[in-house]
């Protein structure tokens, strides 16, 4: 896509910006409803065996998966036309998630002002090294940067890191209104989890919400991993890097099935979010269909996008991302680069 096939683009997107409270409020409905049905029948499975449990956990996963697209969304201002509306409903949404409404919006908010950008990595995003930078890097920090994107440290301690450790703590430079959020947050997980435990007792309690939580953790990682780690990518200097060029081309459109999209709430249409994420969430297929310059966006499949695992490194020659093992024959080379540590 060139730069004058983008030029009306957020335009086009512009009459999909606005919410409607009774699909907002009935999104609510519909999945938090789902979750706690779900989340009971997992606990009475427990009296049968655990991995009977297990089943209604999977499902019970995906809304929570579904939650945190609401309080994503909440955090954009655009689930609701009023701002404390988004305020209330994304610190709750936020609780069951284990993600400060303040914390998560200022991270966020920067991801999506610098995607895509060399620049200016380190915020809110996967930590991504350039073949150049990983070749000049010493081993210490090439360890660490392949312990990092290994799959099973990625997905697996990933949202033990992120979820319950990162996120329990303000960032450096944060706001009183953002650390007392991020106090609050942490206060109501705590009183949350102890009402819960003192309802099922502490052993069910972590049955279930500890499979709920690595399962939807997984889940949400793979997602934001796979809707910006794909072959052809888009990664500029700051210099030649566009705005829109990142959100067409940088950012995926993971076609799902109709479950799996529904559970992820729309948010494999990545492309029209980083377009314009005052769109809604149930708004952003519609804007898709009905914007013929995005009938071209990059385009995965749930059974293509299992090719992102071996992408580690983004080749700034060749404009893709590459495995380790295609760099092999480089690295008896000494390459001179800034390397950016964003561990």
């Amino acid at each position: 896509m060139t730069l004058q096939n983008t030029k009306s683009l957020r335009k086009q997107i512009a009459p999909f910006e606005q919410s409607t409270t009774k699909q907002s409020i009935w999104q609510i409905i519909n999945t938090l409803g789902p979750f706690i049905i779900l989340w009971y029948l997992a606990y009475i499975s427990l009296s049968v065996s655990y991995w009977l449990a297990l089943i209604p956990a999977v499902f019970a996963a995906g809304f929570l998966t579904r939650i945190f697209i609401i309080f994503h969304d909440c955090t954009h201002h655009s689930f609701f036309k009023d701002r404390r509306a988004n305020r209330i409903v994304g610190t709750i949404m936020g609780v069951l998630t284990l993600f400060p409404f303040d914390q998560w919006g200022h991270e966020h908010s920067v991801h999506h002002a610098t995607s895509g950008n060399l620049d200016k990595r380190g915020t809110g995003d996967i930590w991504t090294l350039t073949v150049d930078e990983y070749l000049a890097a010493p081993f210490k920090l090439r360890f660490a940067y392949r312990f990092y994107r290994n799959p099973l440290v990625m997905f697996g301690l990933g949202p033990i890191y992120v979820f319950l450790l990162k996120n329990r703590f303000n960032r450096k430079g944060a706001r009183k209104k953002e650390k007392n959020n991020t106090y609050l947050t942490n206060v109501l997980i705590v009183v949350f989890a102890a009402l819960l435990c003192l309802a099922v007792g502490w052993q069910s309690f972590l049955l279930v919400q500890g499979s709920i939580f690595m399962i939807s953790g997984s889940i949400g990682i793979w997602l934001f991993y796979v809707q910006h780690t794909f072959e052809d990518s888009y990664f500029e200097e700051n210099e030649e890097w566009e705005y829109v060029l990142a959100a067409v081309e940088g950012s995926s459109f993971y076609k799902l099935p109709k479950l799996m999209q529904f559970l992820t709430g729309n948010i494999g249409y990545h492309h029209v979010h980083h377009l314009s994420p005052r769109v809604p969430n149930y708004k952003l297929e519609m804007a898709h269909n009905n914007t013929q310059p995005l009938e071209n966006v990059p385009t995965i499949t749930l059974a293509t996008s299992l090719r992102s695992l071996r992408f580690r490194l983004w080749d700034e020659e060749s404009k893709n991302f590459v495995s380790f093992k295609d760099i092999k024959y480089l690295t008896k080379k000494s390459v001179p680069a800034q390397v950016k540590s964003e561990l």
